[in-house]
C-alpha cells in the first residue's frame, strides 16, 4: 500500500497538506498579476497564454482528485536580493521532480506546478515547439491559483524571515 507520508518524510520537504481538488481556488485576478507584472507572460510555455485560459486550466487540475501543497526551504543571506533567491530554486524543482517520480512509481497519474516560470531551459523555444514537454512545469500562478490563498487555508507558513526563501509545489494526483 502506497503510504504518502512516508514517501514525503524521504525529501526536504518542511510543511505540506494534502486537499481535495475542489478546495483549489481558481482566480481570473491573478491572471490580471501575471499579464502585467510578469516579465515571463508569452515568453514561456509554463506561463499564460501557453497554459490556456484560467477554465481551461481548472479543468485540467480537475482531472485529479487531490492535491499535494508543500514547501521546501533555502537560506540566503537576503531575500530581496532576486539573483540570490532564483538560485535556490533548483534544489525544489529537483524534489518536485523527484516527488512526481514516486507517484509514478506507485501508478499514479500526477501534473505538478512550481515556483516561478519553468527554467528547464536556459532559453525557452516559445512561441515554437517546447523541447522538454514532459519536464515542463507550469507556475502555480500560471493557472490562476493565488499561492498565499492555498497557505493560509492550509495552515502552512508562507513567509519566515528575510533569510528564508519558502518555495510552494502542487502536485494533483489521482
Amino acid at each position: 500500500m502506497f503510504d504518502l507520508d512516508e514517501m514525503i518524510s524521504g525529501y526536504p520537504v518542511c510543511q505540506y497538506e494534502i486537499l481535495d481538488v475542489s478546495d483549489i481556488p481558481f482566480s481570473e485576478k491573478v491572471r490580471y498579476i501575471c499579464r502585467t507584472e510578469c516579465e515571463r507572460y508569452g515568453k514561456s510555455w509554463s506561463c499564460p497564454p501557453a497554459v490556456g485560459d484560467v477554465d481551461e486550466c481548472r479543468r485540467r487540475c480537475l482531472e485529479f482528485q487531490k492535491v499535494l501543497v508543500f514547501t521546501t526551504m533555502a537560506e540566503v543571506s537576503d531575500a530581496s536580493i532576486m539573483e540570490e533567491t532564483l538560485k535556490t530554486r533548483q534544489e525544489h524543482e529537483e524534489i518536485t521532480r523527484a516527488l512526481c517520480t514516486e507517484f509514478k512509481k506507485h501508478d499514479m497519474e500526477c501534473m505538478p506546478l512550481s515556483s516561478e516560470s519553468c527554467q528547464k531551459c536556459e532559453v525557452c523555444a516559445y512561441p515554437n515547439a517546447c523541447r522538454h514537454p514532459e519536464e515542463m512545469i507550469p507556475c502555480v500562478e500560471s493557472f490562476g491559483i493565488l499561492v498565499t490563498e492555498i497557505a493560509e487555508k492550509c495552515k502552512i507558513d508562507f513567509y519566515c524571515d528575510n533569510h528564508t526563501v519558502t518555495w510552494f509545489g502542487l502536485i494533483f494526483f489521482a
